[in-house]
């Protein structure tokens, strides 16, 4: 049975809820599943560089796996609200660990990775954006980037056809555009942001990679990225 966007509120008045992770019956999120995701983030090595460290908060495997999967491909998105509080805290850790700018010094701004327009309507949004309002509230995420018509779902392509498939296929949001103006007008340390990219998975690194490009040609800094899981 296909759910709707939308639809799972109505579907959990019927069906019974369970854990988004490991599919344990009567929760929607179990213990186990939000303890695991609280361990420390790792640091990746992307086969394409994007010249900024990547963390995730664990290997593509289990329950990061499979709550990848239900809030992008099976429409949970009351998921996002354990997800971005498995992200908040690993930017907490990344602040322990001098990885990040302090807090009270520069906050956090969050930019979505861009994701195909298509794909988001599917799902009825885009899922990393929603995790990423819940991790730090609304007015510090900033949809800056889209994706061009045009470019291929990446799904089955090697790290150079990855790669190619996204040259040019990044733009900068008109939000994209005030941010960057928004940036660059900066004049004192108290205006100052840290901006983290963040997206559900690194692959190849290709998305990151082109994303941060982008951001930079526009004067957009990104200081980190953080994904929710890593391949290899």
């Amino acid at each position: 049975m296909r759910i709707l966007p939308g639809s799972r509120t109505l579907l959990d008045l019927i069906l019974p809820a369970e854990c988004g992770g490991c599919a344990e019956p009567g929760t929607q999120w179990c213990q186990g599943c939000a303890a695991e995701l609280a361990d420390d983030p790792i640091l990746l090595q992307p086969r394409v560089d994007p010249g900024v460290a990547v963390w995730a908060l664990g290997p593509y495997s289990g329950p990061r796996r499979r709550v990848v999967i239900a809030a992008k491909e099976r429409g949970r998105r009351d998921l996002a609200v354990p997800l971005g509080s498995a992200v908040a805290g690993a930017l907490a850790r990344l602040h322990q660990w001098g990885e990040l700018a302090p807090p009270e010094v520069a906050p956090v701004v969050l930019v979505p990775a861009p994701t195909r327009s298509r794909a988001a309507r599917m799902r009825g949004g885009d899922p990393v954006t929603r995790i990423a309002v819940a991790a730090v509230g609304a007015s510090r995420v900033c949809p800056a980037l889209a994706m061009r018509r045009g470019v291929r779902d990446s799904v089955g392509l090697s790290a150079d056809q990855r790669r190619v498939n996204l040259e040019g296929g990044v733009l900068l949001t008109p939000r994209g555009h005030r941010f960057a103006q928004h940036v660059c007008s900066e004049r004192s340390a108290a205006q100052r942001k840290t901006v983290v990219l963040i997206d559900d998975v690194s692959t190849t690194g290709a998305t990151v990679a082109e994303s941060i490009r982008v951001l930079s040609g526009a004067g957009i800094q990104v200081a980190s990225v953080v994904v929710l899981a890593g391949v290899g």
